[in-house]
């Protein structure tokens, strides 16, 4: 058996080839937008793609299943209750496709996280009749459990969750491998999701704190207080998803500094893709912060601009506006263009530039201390403003900046935090669009850290 996980580090998605390469055929479980390394993966070890597998309709993410399909003849396979507009073949619980001789996938129904969730059992004759695999998909992850809201009533999805897995899952023997639709990062579980990429079943009974509930109730509760907030553009996505085929969300084209002015002029929106601290030395009026050297990238963008925005994009250097690009393709999002030669050529022709001063911890502190200081704006989400914050501080999740806008005094200087300065980038770069004087950005430190910093002062 040929195994590959293939990880998408900005969504925190994993993905799989499973082929046989006596037979030559594989499938692919789960694609990505972005369908190259299944391409290059089949044609380093000799095999064809002859079938897309989904675990489900996702929320977070466009699939690459249409894609995939036209690039190479693969038919997709999805549950029977997905209600898919697009070509497939439907398989039902119990499932079997045979890739090879001694290779065969078998789907196991495990509802939840949606009616249609599916997992994968891999078997490989080569190591015994059993299997000694499941793609677990948003059901069971490494640490966590999918999050049951978004498809269903929160306490439906919950039950058929704790079912699917006690039912099914926890019934594999302990030393099935477990390979997870999504890691550390992803929005489709709690912030318990583990960074690793694979556990067993046996490592998750005995670890993972979400199975430690034996009583139905109890794990519905603790699934419904843990839920976090939901991916951005759920239903455009999923729209997207079980719609027809899409292979192209949009194809940016190179704009001089006139041009992308103009575009700008028309309503269209500049992204940023450099780094913050780059972005706060000088950017173009009007733009927004978006490192895509930092992971979320795309979901940070899909949190603030709306979903049917012409996007434009900055970047640092040739060849990575394409990069971010697809990046915010992979969320739905359409980028119109990008600044050909980068703030290099919008510099040299002398056009306009904005700034934002960034502060370290000490400079907000001696400013606070002087009197008459910033507002300062905590843009980290609740969990994590209960957990430590400065004392007057407003809280304000950046997710929802645009929408409470009229909550941030106009009247004093504000000066954003979070806790590596991320967040705090995206946010003081959206009260500047907005019309916001004398923004500043605590591009180092940690707003939890307050207490231990005003201790070392």
């Amino acid at each position: 058996m040929l195994f590959r996980q293939i990880i998408h580090e900005d969504l925190g998605c994993a993905s799989y080839l499973v082929g046989d390469t006596a037979s030559g055929v594989a499938a692919v479980v789960d694609p990505q937008w972005d369908i190259d390394p299944y391409l290059h993966l089949a044609r380093l070890h000799g095999v064809r793609i002859e079938h897309v597998l989904e675990t489900h309709n996702h929320a977070d993410h466009v699939s690459g299943h249409g894609r995939l399909a036209r690039a190479t003849g693969a038919t997709i396979h999805v549950h029977e209750l997905t209600d898919a507009e697009f070509p497939h073949e439907a398989f039902a619980d119990g499932w079997q496709l045979r890739l090879g001789e001694g290779t065969s996938v078998e789907a196991i129904h495990a509802p939840g996280h949606r009616p249609e969730h599916t997992c994968f059992l891999l078997r490989d004759a080569a190591r015994g009749s059993e299997p000694w695999a499941v793609l677990t998909g948003d059901s069971l992850f490494v640490g966590d459990v999918a999050r049951p809201d978004l498809a269903v009533d929160p306490r439906e999805g919950a039950v058929d969750i704790f079912r699917s897995l006690h039912g099914r899952l926890l019934a594999l023997p302990d030393e099935t491998e477990v390979w997870p639709g999504h890691l550390g990062g992803s929005m489709c579980g709690s912030s318990g999701i583990d960074l690793k990429t694979s556990s067993t079943i046996g490592f998750e009974r005995r670890h993972n704190r979400a199975l430690e509930f034996e009583d139905e109730a109890a794990f519905v509760e603790d699934a419904i207080a843990t839920i976090g907030g939901k991916p951005p553009n759920v239903e455009h996505i999923v729209a997207l998803n079980r719609g027809p085929l899409v292979e192209s969300i949009s194809a940016p084209t190179q704009l001089t500094p006139h041009g992308f002015e103009a575009a700008i002029a028309e309503g269209a929106l500049a992204i940023d893709s450099r780094t913050n601290e780059q972005f706060d030395e000088a950017h173009i009026p009007g733009a927004i912060s978006a490192s895509a050297y930092d992971t979320g990238f795309a979901t940070k963008v899909a949190q603030v601009v709306p979903v049917d925005a012409e996007l434009l994009v900055v970047a640092a250097s040739d060849g990575n506006e394409l990069d971010a690009a697809e990046l915010l393709a992979a969320v739905g999002l359409r980028v119109r263009g990008f600044l050909g030669g980068g703030m290099t050529a919008w510099r040299a022709e002398e056009r306009p530039v904005a700034r934002i001063e960034a502060i370290d911890l000490d400079e907000l502190a001696r400013r606070l201390d002087a009197g008459g200081g910033p507002q300062v704006l905590d843009v980290r989400n609740e969990g994590e403003y209960e957990s430590g914050h400065i004392p007057g501080s407003l809280h304000i999740p950046y997710a929802e900046l645009c929408d409470r806008l009229d909550e941030v005094p106009r009247d004093q200087p504000v000066a954003t935090i979070c806790k590596a300065g991320k967040r705090s980038g995206l946010a003081a770069s959206i009260l500047q669009r907005e019309g916001f004087e004398g923004v500043m950005h605590v591009s180092r430190g940690n707003a939890a850290a307050w207490r231990k910093h005003v201790v070392n002062a």
